[in-house]
């Protein structure tokens, strides 16, 4: 599968970015689904923050690239949910994990870690049942047992919008994992400045709630085969 698209369609994004957001934002290609050569066309467009769903296509892709991987200068994201017992491969293979969304799965990916892992907490903000995150009302309790442990390092948030072209609804999820956020500095003392929000479908509202990292797949790659 060709990528010679991507260039074009990141310039079409960029160009949303520099319109909707007025902070720095980090774009994070989503290859799930797809082979290594999308991972080289995302480098070659000039995009190094590479997210994976699943942490075995991940290890697989790590293994194929070799110790190229290093070379290319890739930093890895896992992006989907992590099962506690798969902590133990996870464990030093990202450079962050978006997905910590209970103690339990911090305190084992802690105890896997032999060098500091940096991690975001996953808030289910909308409350959807099929999605993985926390409570809101956990959070602030999760993210001061989270900072207790000595391996992770938490660097923010991260949450998912419902499948919806209704920007309200969008929009309103996203600024809710930012008010949270700024009550967990308020109420914690807990700096989190990072916020994953938003995707394909949704960046563009998200960045003007305050995403700092974004998780885009099909608007870059098109769509998987």
């Amino acid at each position: 599968m060709g990528f010679e698209a991507l260039p074009e369609r990141l310039a079409k994004v960029r160009a949303v970015l520099a319109q909707r957001a007025a902070h720095p934002v980090t774009i994070v290609a989503v290859t799930k689904g797809f082979g290594t050569d999308a991972i080289r066309a995302a480098l070659a467009a000039g995009l190094a923050d590479i997210g994976e769903n699943r942490v075995q296509e991940a290890l697989e892709k790590q293994e194929e690239l070799g110790a190229g991987s290093q070379e290319l200068g890739i930093r890895w994201h896992l992006i989907g949910h992590l099962q506690r017992n798969k902590a133990r491969v996870a464990a030093g293979r990202f450079e962050l994990v978006h997905a910590l969304d209970s103690l339990e799965l911090g305190q084992e990916l802690d105890r896997r870690s032999n060098a500091p892992q940096r991690v975001l907490l996953q808030v289910n903000v909308a409350g959807e049942v099929q999605k993985s995150g926390c409570a809101p009302e956990e959070a602030p309790a999760l993210a001061r047992a989270v900072t207790a442990l000595s391996q992770l390092r938490l660097e923010g948030m991260m949450t998912m919008a419902p499948l919806t072209d209704d920007e309200d609804v969008q929009r309103r999820t996203f600024r809710g994992l930012r008010v949270l956020r700024d009550r967990i500095k308020e109420e914690e003392g807990i700096w989190l400045p990072t916020l994953s929000m938003g995707m394909s479908g949704d960046y563009a509202s998200a960045v003007q709630e305050g995403a700092t990292v974004i998780r885009l797949g099909t608007v870059l790659f098109g769509l998987r085969t």
